[in-house]
């Protein structure tokens, strides 16, 4: 009856958990447990289920001085998919012990994130750093007096300093919209006037580019939706800025505009934005890391263009706040298509 107890007990905790007795046969595991190691546990010894060294050292540590374990590992699943666990023995009546585990892959994958994040943003601004520190070095000696060469190289200076504060600026855009995530803008904005905006903010940079902007609104009238205007003018900037650095071989860039009555996705009426370069397109493999950060199909050309790398993720963080999606459609040779679905205002 105990047994049976026992057996229901650890059954019913949401966690996998494992109970091995005093003769070091596992008495009861539930499914989580099970979902870990495989089905048949019970009475088999736990050295034959329970094959990380780590978690061994806990156990036997755990049975012996009768004080609380812990371990770390990483479990392989279907399709190369790897689960990090923090595993946790605890002492239990007659000489037994109780293994729980908790799933911590998503803080592992958060430490992770914030690792690259800061080597890449280090690695991004040693470039221009190393550059201004040698030019400046060589300004100061043997350059001193050679006004061609100091023209030349304070061009080069203004050039990785802009790229700097370019990233600088970048990363504060992303700070803020990251702050303001879980907070939905509640002001009425007009999307068709923040393109417009947009759109003759970069039309010098196109037309440098030998690229024409069109605008592409069939419908017609005002295009509502409840946003921050500052953020929506730099969503359209973002991508119309991309698309005619990127797309410039097409020598056309066209931001179409819908409205449509009902979005299956948002389930309600959309505003749907799309910016549509002929360009070379972008490899399948690519599209779903276009939104992280410091990401790049060409690094070197990116740079050559003042890219930061982190203008698609500014991009994907504006939408999500503002409850809408952002899809990326591509194909070498057939341009690329970047659309964003924004619900619409309600009727005033």
């Amino acid at each position: 009856m105990e047994s049976e107890l026992v057996t229901s007990l650890i059954a019913g905790v949401p966690l996998p958990l494992v109970l091995i007795g005093a003769d070091e046969r596992i008495r009861a595991a539930n499914g989580g447990a099970e979902a870990i190691y495989g089905r048949g546990l019970t009475g088999r010894h736990h050295v034959t289920v329970m094959r990380q060294p780590s978690v061994l050292d806990a156990v036997e540590s755990t049975k012996r001085l009768r004080q609380p374990g812990q371990a770390q590992i990483t479990v392989s699943g279907t399709g190369g998919h790897e689960t990090a666990w923090s595993v946790l023995t605890a002492p239990v009546a007659g000489g037994g012990v109780l293994v729980s585990f908790e799933d911590t892959t998503d803080l592992v994958q958060a430490s992770q994130m914030r690792r690259d994040f800061v080597a890449n943003v280090s690695h991004e601004l040693r470039t221009p750093l190393t550059a201004l520190l040698g030019f400046i070095e060589t300004l100061k000696g043997a350059a001193r007096d050679d006004a061609a060469a100091r023209e030349r190289f304070l061009a080069i200076m203004e050039r990785e300093a802009g790229r700097m504060n370019r990233l600088v600026s970048d990363l504060l855009s992303l700070s803020r919209v990251e702050a303001e995530e879980r907070v939905r803008p509640s002001s009425r904005v007009d999307v068709l006037r923040r393109v417009q905006a947009a759109m003759t903010t970069l039309r010098p940079m196109a037309e440098a580019a030998g690229v024409t902007i069109e605008l592409d609104d069939p419908q017609g009238g005002p295009a509502e939706v409840l946003a921050d205007s500052d953020q929506m003018s730099q969503v359209f900037s973002n991508l119309i800025e991309n698309a005619v650095k990127y797309g410039a071989t097409g020598q056309r860039v066209t931001i179409g505009i819908q409205r449509e009555a009902r979005d299956p996705g948002l389930r309600g009426p959309a505003v749907v934005v799309s910016v549509i370069d002929r360009g070379e397109g972008i490899e399948a493999v690519h599209i779903p890391r276009l939104t992280e950060r410091f990401y790049r199909v060409d690094s070197h050309r990116s740079r050559e263009q003042g890219g930061t790398g982190l203008g698609l993720a500014i991009v994907k963080h504006i939408v999500n706040r503002h409850r809408g999606r952002f899809r990326i459609e591509s194909a070498p040779g057939k341009g690329s298509r970047f659309t964003v679905i924004l619900p619409a205002a309600p009727m005033s």
